[in-house]
This record gives structure tokens, C-alpha cells and sequence, in this order.
């Protein structure tokens, strides 16, 4: 069969066919009388072959060798294959994303695109400083997608970038509480523990409505910051986790000025002293704990609490018996 009938058969142009020749790859086995190639049916097959490999993502050199070397181990080149093919994935992937945040931000002309890409690598930097700024130039003068700005919370660990990343995602519009959710369900605590800090410092009822579910997360941590963040808004759902980390020991002082904020009527008051009290008589609260109940009740109005702290003047624990008489003292003076 003559090259140009090869060709058209095995969709290999001509020229390629003299390259794979003047490599070694595919030679014809023969000559016409006129002197123009002729391949056999085994160099057909063995184009086919070439064909299949290049498929793969296997150089020419690559090919060559496999075919003629008896030797060769697949096995090496192919596990090459699988981690060259993997880093190219992610290499395009990182690509697509970049170029989804770019359209997302709404790009007027060329000048708007450089700033946005701009702006994406400073959050990427390895540069603190660098990372801050591009935070805060986010909220001021470029505007970049949200799911950028969620990326970098759940990955910033320096603190004082942390927070002018929340921020700027608090004033970047819709969007970020469902993206943090997500973040919630991380295998990493610290990405937990991220995601419902930039939650608390999110307005509107979608951040809301994801902190309420969160204060039944399996992880304490999430609980906790759902529970401050909630009560400070005055959501009293929040009462029994507040409890909890003051026993724990964890914000417990934040957790009971919250308390103490949430106790601003007669019901809630009776309700949050009865929360704390029951906690109290719990036989698996330690001591330490028991103390720092005690000075919960301080920031609590109303007959139930006095009465607790009346009883508590003369516990059995000497610690706590001091606490409730001055915090009872206190109570008194006001």
C-alpha cells in the first residue's frame, strides 16, 4: 500500500508517516519499481500501534522504545503517564477556576482583567503583608468573586490577615454563607474552626440560619463561636451551648457576659439561672466547673438565680461557697 493510501486509511497525514520514518518508528518494508514506499500489512499495524500510544500521552522516543525494546516495563512509563496526567489536570483545573473568578467579577476591559488577576495572586502570596493588603483592597477597589475571597479565609492562619479577609468577605455581598457551610464539613479543624468565625462576622439570615445548624456540629469548637456569635445577636437557641462552654472552661467568660445579655427579661433570666443551676447539680460537673457556673449566675437577674446562689453560699466546696457570697454581696449593693 502506497503512503498516500495509508494516509487516507489511517488518518495519518504523509508527512507525519516521513517523520515516523526518518525517526525510526515506522519503516515501509518496501520500494515499487518506481521507488516510492510501500508499506506491509504489519507496518500498517504497527503505525496503528504508534497511534495508540501517542493516545496515552507517551512521547515518540517513549514509543519507540516500547515497541522495539523486548524489556521494556510498562509498568514505569505508564505510572509517569499517571502522574504527568494528574498534575496536568490540576494545572488546567487551577486555569478554569481562575478564569470563572475572573468572568464572575464582570470585567468592563483588559485594565479590569490584569487588576482582578492581579489581586487573585497577591491572596495566593507567600507574603503575609502581601495577602492583607490585596484583603483589604478587595472591599475598596476591585471587586472579586466570592468564592476567591471564601478560598483564602478557609486557608489564611495568620490572624491579623484572617480578619481583614472576613471583612472584606462580609461587605462582598451574597453568596458567602453557603460557601462557608461547606467549609463546616471539612475533615481539618482548623478549616472548621475558619469557616464559623468568617460565619459570626457575616450579617443577614443566611449566616444566621447556618450558625443555628451549626450549633449542633459534631465538632465543640464550631458550636462554641456558633453559640457566641448567635447570642450576641440575641437568638436565645443559643443558651444551652453558651452552658456548655462555660463548663467546659472555653470563652466561658465571653459565653457568660452573652448569658448575661440574653437574661435581659424575667423569662429568659428564669430560663438561663435554671440552665446553669441544673448544670450545677449535674454530679459529672468538676469542681472548676461548678465555680465558674457560679460566677455565670452573677451576670443573671431574677428570683431563681438569687435563690441558687443562696444555696450555693453554703456548698460544700469551699471555692464556691466565696463565690456566690460575693457575687451575692454584688447583688445586693446594685
Amino acid at each position: 500500500m502506497l503512503i498516500g493510501e495509508v494516509a487516507r486509511r489511517s488518518g495519518v497525514s504523509a508527512r507525519m508517516l516521513r517523520h515516523y520514518e526518518s525517526l525510526g518508528l515506522v519503516r515501509p518494508s518496501g520500494r515499487t519499481g518506481a521507488g516510492y514506499r510501500e508499506y506491509s500489512d504489519a507496518d500498517i499495524r504497527r503505525i496503528f500501534h504508534v497511534e495508540s500510544l501517542r493516545a496515552l500521552g507517551m512521547s515518540l522516543r517513549e514509543i519507540g522504545r516500547a515497541l522495539d525494546d523486548p524489556d521494556f516495563a510498562p509498568a514505569t512509563i505508564v505510572g509517569d503517564l499517571v502522574r504527568a496526567t494528574r498534575e496536568r489536570i490540576a494545572a488546567e483545573t487551577e486555569l478554569l477556576t481562575r478564569l470563572r473568578r475572573i468572568d464572575a467579577a464582570g470585567p468592563a476591559d483588559w485594565e479590569d482583567v490584569l487588576q482582578v488577576v492581579a489581586l487573585l495572586q497577591a491572596l495566593g502570596s507567600q507574603s503575609a503583608g502581601a495577602r492583607q493588603r490585596a484583603a483589604l483592597a478587595v472591599a475598596d477597589e476591585v471587586p472579586v468573586p466570592v468564592e476567591a475571597l471564601v478560598e483564602a479565609v478557609l486557608r489564611e492562619s495568620e490572624p491579623n490577615v484572617a480578619g481583614a479577609l472576613r471583612w472584606a468577605l462580609a461587605r462582598s455581598g451574597a453568596g458567602g454563607p453557603a460557601l462557608l457551610a461547606e467549609g463546616l464539613g471539612s475533615p481539618v479543624a482548623a478549616v472548621r474552626e475558619r469557616a464559623v468565625r468568617a460565619l459570626a462576622e457575616l450579617p443577614g439570615e443566611g449566616a444566621a440560619a447556618r450558625l443555628r445548624a451549626a450549633l449542633g456540629h459534631p465538632d465543640a469548637v464550631v458550636r462554641g463561636h456558633a453559640a457566641l456569635a448567635l447570642g450576641a445577636r440575641g437568638e436565645a437557641d443559643a443558651v444551652p451551648a453558651l452552658v456548655d462552654l462555660v463548663v467546659a472552661g472555653r470563652d466561658d467568660t465571653g459565653a457568660a457576659d452573652v448569658l448575661g445579655v440574653l437574661a435581659g427579661d424575667a423569662p429568659a433570666a428564669e430560663r438561663i439561672a435554671t440552665a446553669l443551676a441544673e448544670r450545677l447539680a449535674d454530679a459529672a460537673t468538676d469542681a472548676p466547673a461548678r465555680g465558674r457556673l457560679t460566677q455565670a449566675l452573677a451576670a443573671v437577674p431574677g428570683p431563681t438565680a438569687a435563690r441558687v446562689l443562696g444555696e450555693l453560699s453554703r456548698d460544700a466546696d469551699r471555692a464556691v461557697a466565696l463565690t456566690a457570697t460575693y457575687v451575692l454581696r454584688l447583688r445586693d449593693a446594685r
